[in-house]
């Protein structure tokens, strides 16, 4: 199961950076590397500290696509090689890695780090040296605002995380949507935006907002803003979560207050598989839903390729393959298309072939960007915890959808 490319909570400054080489580095220019030198690819992970779980993942994504590739004879007949450096969740430490990647191990291209929190510094610097900045995981607003030319995001853009949750809401009849809805955010650029966005779309329709409160992401104890939430009687929550531990203490303030929605939705943390089954119990993790753009049933081919080659290498079973393997995944392949294309790793050249309009292909499906780097072609799902299995219940369409349990049963104790 897939954390949501997630979790960007305000860090404090850390140390110690870690350089796992996966292998020799290059030592040639991002413009004219040598016909027969490897293509040298860096890229800063959180390794360890507050997003350690997600880089981590990241790390296996990126070495991964980097087997993938060389097995199948490389890049323009070349090997790849990746420098990974640990920035131990801090913004920082990322800036100084990647600037240390372009000036002193002289990388041809770069990969994006995990978290808009790290990409948005991380992409000024891509930029300052001439390089494209394709990442899988820094889609917040924060990102694109900046409007730099070199980044591409190859994931869903955050804030349309809970597009077809709120499209499903509209199509209920007025009979059957929720009458009233509550919106608690951490603070944080990956949960704020969807669940505002939400919450514009779906007051319109009627249903009125009984709670709409911004928290801090640090917060150590959320039973607070639960029991608020409880209080208010909402039949719909959209929690702008960016973890398993916060939703839980939501769910199990609301068992404390015995308050049961119509309709829970959380932005992250369902979506991780035995972590939240275990922190909340299986019957309660019944009728949870959860927005994501990828997980290991997706039906595509090189998807299907991906994941049994994860578990190969990696052990457990599919399930256990999350989101942010194949965001990265996808790096490596929208990266390797435009430079097969190209003939080359000229960042400039790269930046202008990406936002050409062309559409390319990667484990997560179609990728296409806007002028502002973000993938319109991205595609959007709803998940749901039915009786201990975790389902696609939106789009209810698409294939593989299931029919969406509503309303949430009843707590099991």
């Amino acid at each position: 199961m897939a954390p949501n490319r997630a979790r960007f909570i305000a860090l404090g400054t850390a140390a110690g950076m870690v350089t796992l080489l996966v292998a020799a580095c290059g030592s040639s220019s991002p413009s004219s590397p040598s016909s027969s030198a490897p293509i040298v690819i860096g890229t800063s992970l959180s390794l360890s500290g507050d997003f350690s779980a997600d880089g981590q993942a990241y790390d296996r994504g990126y070495k991964l696509w980097a087997s993938d590739v060389n097995k199948a004879g490389g890049i323009l007949g070349r090997k790849v090689k990746l420098i990974i450096k640990n920035d131990n969740s801090d913004p920082t430490t990322a800036d100084t890695n990647y600037t240390d990647l372009i000036t002193v191990d002289h990388v041809n291209l770069l990969f994006g780090p995990f978290s808009s929190l790290l990409t948005a510094p991380t992409a000024e610097v891509a930029h300052r040296y001439g390089f494209a900045f394709i990442e899988g995981a820094g889609g917040a607003p924060i990102v694109f605002d900046e409007k730099l030319p070199n980044v591409f995001d190859v994931s869903l853009p955050v804030a349309n995380e809970l597009d077809p949750f709120t499209a499903w809401i509209k199509s209920l009849p007025a009979s059957q949507r929720p009458t009233t809805a509550a919106y608690p955010m951490a603070n944080d650029p990956f949960a704020t935006p969807q669940v505002e966005l939400a919450q514009s779309q779906l007051q319109p329709l009627g249903i009125k907002t009984v709670y709409s409160k911004i928290f801090p992401e640090e917060t150590p104890d959320y039973l607070p803003n639960a029991d608020l939430v409880a209080a208010a009687k909402p039949q719909l929550v959209v929690l702008g979560s960016t973890d398993v531990p916060t939703v839980a203490s939501f769910m199990h303030g609301f068992e404390a207050q015995h308050f049961l929605p119509k309709a829970f939705i959380a932005a992250a943390g369902p979506d991780q598989g035995a972590a939240f089954t275990s922190a909340v119990g299986v019957a309660n993790a019944n009728g949870m839903m959860v927005p994501d753009a990828w997980y290991p049933g997706y039906d595509n081919a090189a998807s299907k390729k991906m994941v049994a080659e994860y578990v190969a290498e990696y052990g457990g079973t599919a399930s256990d393959v999350n989101s942010d393997v194949a965001e990265a995944y996808s790096v490596g392949q929208i990266t390797a298309e435009a430079v097969d294309h190209l003939k080359t790793t000229d960042g400039a050249k790269i930046v202008a072939y990406l936002h050409s309009g062309v559409t390319l292909s990667s484990v997560q499906g179609p990728v296409q960007f806007n002028s502002l780097g973000e993938n319109v072609k991205a595609i959007a799902f709803i998940f749901q915890w039915q009786n201990g299995k975790f389902v696609q219940v939106l789009p209810a369409n698409a294939a593989g959808s299931v029919k969406i349990l509503y309303p949430k049963p009843a707590w099991s104790s």
